[in-house]
């Protein structure tokens, strides 16, 4: 029988951890896991998108993944995202995070080429045969990947019993609900866009994953707990307020992670470090932006959490 409520729930993308030379820090990969434990999410999301994991080696996600299960001890559902642009070191990955005991493992399709879907659906299977206990999420981004899931490529992959569900970070909400009709109740459907959190909630996703969770995770949580009762106005005024502070931490220069790990540093006092290039850094100019961002969300958690 499949345990599907350890996904149902808030589940924070885990940021890239760098030291003062730009390597991967375990004392703040540790220093972040600790912090959403404390904080009460459902669990973490490791070296995806907001992990910076194209510029990630394989190595440096080893590293990462093991860091961040030391600190969890088993209080966070742990989705590792393996994929990797060849199914060889995917495969690697798939099988390093099965024997640190992960929940699941997650995969984007391969990108730049175009691959027909039995090739993609070959690349799923084989990155999830490496890890054969293991839960397989698929990662729906079609705006950075290139290829969208379409229903027959679910069908598909719905033919291994270890794909338990979709992160879906596809713009439209409708995806959400087609994907939920699709599967049914035996699969979890992740919301991925965080401007469209309650949206996705109420079309059916019954879990979230996304970038900005981690800076403001209250915020999420009390979205989540307004869903949860009905009080959609509720939810939705903070939804309101979340948007007005993502619009402003990517108007700076740097890059948004960049943003949000100043803003960590302001607000939480983590130390996290900057973004791996090519995402572009933070310039002077920028903290202007952070301070009022980092402001933005102790004010809200001031008026919304009590």
């Amino acid at each position: 029988m499949r345990n599907l409520e350890k996904y149902k729930g808030v589940i924070p993308a885990f940021y890239a951890c760098y030291d003062s030379e730009g390597n991967v820090s375990p004392q703040g990969v540790q220093a972040l896991t600790k912090y959403f434990v404390e904080k009460g999410v459902k669990g973490v999301y490791v070296n995806g998108s907001s992990g910076e994991c194209i510029y990630q080696s394989v190595e440096d996600k080893k590293i990462i993944l093991e860091n961040v299960m030391k600190a969890a001890e088993g209080k966070l559902t742990v989705i590792a995202h393996v994929a990797c642009n060849n199914t060889k070191d995917s495969m690697e990955l798939a099988s390093h995070a099965q024997s640190l005991g992960v929940d699941a493992i997650a995969a984007i399709p391969p990108i730049y080429f175009r691959l027909p879907e039995h090739a993609i659906a070959q690349y799923w299977n084989d990155i999830s045969s490496a890890a054969p206990n293991t839960d397989f999420v698929i990662y729906n981004i079609p705006q950075l990947a290139g290829v969208a899931l379409t229903m027959n490529l679910f069908a598909e992959m719905r033919k291994n019993p270890r794909v338990i569900g979709v992160k879906n970070s596809s713009m439209p909400v409708q995806d959400i609900q087609m994907f939920k009709a699709e599967a049914g109740e035996d699969y979890v459907i992740f919301n991925g866009p965080d401007e469209q959190f309650i949206s996705g909630r109420v079309i059916g996703a019954e879990g979230a994953i996304g970038g900005t969770y981690g800076v403001m995770p209250e915020l999420f949580l009390k979205m989540d707990e307004y869903v949860r009762a009905n009080e959609l106005e509720k939810a939705r005024e903070v939804q309101y307020a979340v948007d007005a502070i993502i619009y402003k931490m990517c108007s700076a220069h740097g890059n948004m992670y960049a943003v949000i790990k100043a803003i960590l540093k302001i607000n939480e006092n983590l130390e996290l470090g900057g973004v791996r290039k090519p995402l572009p850094s933070l310039v002077d100019a920028d903290m202007a932006i952070v301070e009022v961002a980092a402001k933005m969300i102790r004010d809200a958690k001031e008026k919304y959490l009590g």
